[in-house]
């Protein structure tokens, strides 16, 4: 059984680490996360690009939920943006917890 939910423990360990992230990033930058890569400069660049990697599960499941003109949420944005940030999540959860469990044990 284990074997079964171990996706899902990933997933929700990577959607934590993306949500605290990008909640950090806005309070310590004061500026709305996104996804970018551009930058003052070389270290700049690779700070942003760290920050879109980590933080993008998050950033993309708040892309799919933003409305349209109507002032409603279209389906299949929602959906196409949910199973993006899941898959995100779960490669992002397996090396924290695969860095977890190395430096643990």
């Amino acid at each position: 059984m284990f074997k079964e939910l171990l996706p899902l423990y990933l997933i929700a360990v990577g959607l934590c680490i993306s949500g605290a992230g990008t909640h950090l990033y806005q309070w310590l930058g004061n500026q709305q996360a996104m996804l970018r890569y551009d930058g003052k400069n070389f270290l700049g660049s690779m700070g942003n690009l760290a920050m879109s990697f980590v933080c993008g599960p998050y950033i993309m499941l708040q892309l799919g939920w933003r409305q349209e003109k109507g002032g409603t949420i279209s389906m299949t944005s929602a959906m196409v943006s949910a199973v993006v940030a899941f898959g995100w999540a779960f490669i992002t959860g397996l090396i924290f917890m695969g860095a977890f469990v190395a430096l643990r044990y």
